[in-house]
């Protein structure tokens, strides 16, 4: 195992970086026991404890738990978000499927109505042509 420990400046926590090449389940141990938070900005990002002191250890341990919770609620927005658009997506559909009815019935309104007026127009003419050969058979008949 190999480690190695730095202090970037003065006043910055010492940062302790550990790995090995040999056995995997020592890496994985290093990653639980100092977690990476990528959603975090980096200044937001949990400092190293001092292992000698137990508060350290206790604020270091809440402040990973604050970010894992923090990862939670951004990943349940994200996919309120999604659910959202697809609301929104199928709010627009059904907006344009109540406008096409609206049209439609209006259409059918104004054709039933020409309709209407084509069958009377219809039905008085067909008496009109009814009235017609008889006034014309009448006269056939007299002359």
């Amino acid at each position: 195992m190999i480690t190695s420990t730095k202090r970037v400046t003065a006043d910055k926590p010492e940062v302790r970086i550990s790995f090995s090449l040999d056995d995997p389940s020592e890496l994985k141990d290093a990653e639980e026991q100092f977690p990476s938070f990528p959603d975090l900005e980096q200044r937001l990002q949990p400092v190293l404890p001092c292992q000698s002191l137990k508060e350290s250890v206790q604020v270091y341990r809440d402040h990973c738990k604050m970010a894992r919770e923090f990862h939670q609620v951004k990943t349940e927005i994200a996919l309120l978000e999604d659910r959202k658009r697809e609301l929104m997506a199928d709010l627009a559909e059904d907006e344009r499927v109540t406008l096409e009815i609206a049209r439609l019935e209006e259409e059918f309104r104004l054709l039933t109505e020409e309709n209407r007026t084509l069958v009377t127009v219809y039905t008085e003419r067909t008496q009109q042509l009814a009235t017609l050969r008889v006034t014309n058979q009448k006269r056939q008949g007299s002359s």
